[in-house]
């Protein structure tokens, strides 16, 4: 691979380097100042914290283990197993092709600013507000569905320690109750969040390890490989086996989500242009081989498939440490993945505000003015993460009357944030050769790589909007589409009506970075958590 030509170009590409903080091209402020951005907050990260940060927010211990129950029954362990392997490979594919832009594009404005910067002129500003919206929706449906799946393993562990009977107006308040505590932390605790943070990338590590080392070493009784990577079960009421297979994938591409935040920390990143895109890439695939150990360890620990299932707990992940461990045992590694999903779900908080705070910066939210305000005891954006907490218990309300509710708002998760993933890689791809790429790069395999990215995200999008139980009736009911389309007509009509004359229509330059010190100040107070709880400082 090559290093890009340095040069301006034409357009909206004016002033872009081919080199990033080293070398004979600009420095990172040098960098941040041609896209439009003063260099104010302090970079303290390094190419490892930044990573770390995209590691923990993915975080295996939460996504493959909230959606296990829909893996055990939406193709069983062969779909569990292969569909990792596959997703994994697949999200690899639209990571590297985000790597690539986030090289040429390092700022903590992230994906409404490349597709602004991408996309031709005269229509730069509508690709920038539904990438906009698109990332707002993925990130409050990934907030709903970290915390509503904290809250099935805590309801799961209540009911083993102390007989607590789970249901769904009972895991509806133990939601509640995580949000308003993560949203608390982030209103308040600032410095705790940035603590905590810190104690988390390690916290995931180490669980991983001995959770995966105890169901390896201390039952007495495995499964055959034959099951693990053969077997397979439907209960989802549909006939069609590659339906189910299909749908089987949600579980795997659900976990995958919210390594963009190394984009998102580039600004305080060291060697920015190079860190931020290995960032992304690392993260995804340690995760791939560290969440694909984790499955393995807890399919070969299975001890009765369907006493898992039918676990009092609600939780099959809970059921198969109690049996393969015992009482004792299976509790305290349950705490250690209710830890995890804690950590997660707060780290999602924080991102999620931040992302509601720049995007209201731009007028882009109804009554921006309230969203984008800043606590001046805190300088923290606490009406944004009160709408984030807000926005995703009204994600997970339908579980009162819906039993696939919790699928649905991964869908929604996936399905929000994968097309504000590939909007920026289609215009690139469109861009051809036109496209000024920073110091890293997909060389002659840019082209390949971001063709098949747009393709899966493409198949994700028709796939997880589809029904995936059946009979399919108003308990059952699949509503990623409408709350999806509800989303997009509401961003579609203001657009038509009112906001394609405003939205990013400064000095028609194409730049979204003229903010202000004092701004960037602000959003230096929220990135503070993740930021700083990522470096260990």
């Amino acid at each position: 691979m090559t290093d890009a030509e340095a040069g301006p170009g034409a357009g909206v590409d004016v002033g872009v380097g081919g080199k990033g903080g080293g070398g004979a091209g600009p420095t990172d402020e040098e960098r941040l100042a041609q896209l439009g951005y003063t260099q104010v907050l302090a970079r303290r990260m390094s190419a490892f914290s930044n990573y770390a940060v995209s590691f923990t927010i993915i975080s295996v211990l939460s996504g493959c283990l909230t959606l296990y129950l829909f893996g055990m029954n939406t193709g069983g362990p062969a779909v569990i197993t292969w569909g990792w392997v596959g997703v994994g490979l697949m999200t690899l594919f639209v990571g590297l092709a985000m790597a690539e832009i986030c090289s040429a594009y390092p700022t903590s404005a992230g994906l409404y600013f490349w597709a602004h910067r991408l996309a031709p002129p005269r229509t730069a500003a509508a690709w920038a507000w539904f990438t906009g919206w698109f990332n707002v929706l993925g990130q409050v449906a990934v907030t709903a569905g970290i915390d509503f799946g904290a809250a099935s393993f805590l309801g799961a562990y209540l009911n083993l320690q102390f007989g607590f009977e789970v249901t769904p107006g009972r895991t509806i308040l133990l939601f509640a109750a995580i949000l308003l505590l993560h949203g608390l932390l982030n209103t308040f605790g600032v410095r705790i969040v940035a603590i905590l943070n810190s104690v988390s990338v390690w916290w995931h590590v180490v669980g991983v390890a001995v959770i995966v080392g105890a169901l390896a070493f201390v039952p007495d009784h495995h499964q055959s490989a034959s099951f693990v990577f053969g077997e397979f079960v439907n209960n989802t009421g549909w006939g069609s086996a590659l339906y189910v297979v299909l749908l089987g994938l949600l579980m795997a591409q659900y976990t995958f989500t919210g390594y963009d935040a190394s984009a998102h920390m580039t600004e305080e990143t060291h060697d920015a242009a190079t860190a931020g895109p290995k960032g992304i890439v690392q993260s995804i695939w340690t995760s791939w081989i560290a969440g694909f150990v984790l499955l393995l360890g807890f399919t070969f620990a299975i001890q009765s498939y369907e006493g898992a299932l039918a676990s009092p707990t609600g939780a099959p992940p809970a059921q198969i440490l109690l049996d393969a461990l015992g009482a004792t045992a299976g509790k305290m590694l349950l705490l250690v993945v209710i830890g995890a999903q804690l950590f997660c779900g707060m780290a999602s908080v924080t991102a999620n505000s931040r992302m509601i705070y720049a995007f209201s910066r731009d007028g882009a939210l109804p009554f921006s003015r309230v969203w984008h305000t800043v606590s001046p005891r805190t300088r923290t954006p606490v009406a944004a993460v009160w709408l984030a907490a807000g926005g995703a218990l009204v994600l997970g309300l339908p579980y009162l009357i819906n039993v696939t509710a919790y699928a649905a708002v991964t869908s929604i998760a996936v399905i929000g944030l994968y097309i504000a993933y590939v909007i920026p890689t289609l215009l690139r791809l469109r861009k051809g050769d036109e496209f000024e790429r920073g110091p890293w790069h997909l060389g002659r395999w840019s082209r390949a790589i971001g063709v098949v990215a747009v393709g899966w995200v493409g198949v994700i999008t028709v796939l997880f909007m589809l029904p995936q139980v059946s009979p399919v009736t108003w308990e059952t009911f699949n509503y990623a589409p409408v709350a999806v389309l509800v989303v997009l007509g509401f961003a579609a009509g203001w657009w038509g009506i009112s906001a394609r004359k405003w939205f990013l229509r400064g000095d028609g330059s194409g730049d979204l970075g003229a903010v202000g010190v004092d701004e960037v100040d602000e959003v230096d107070a929220v990135s503070g958590g993740v930021v700083k709880g990522a470096s260990g400082e």
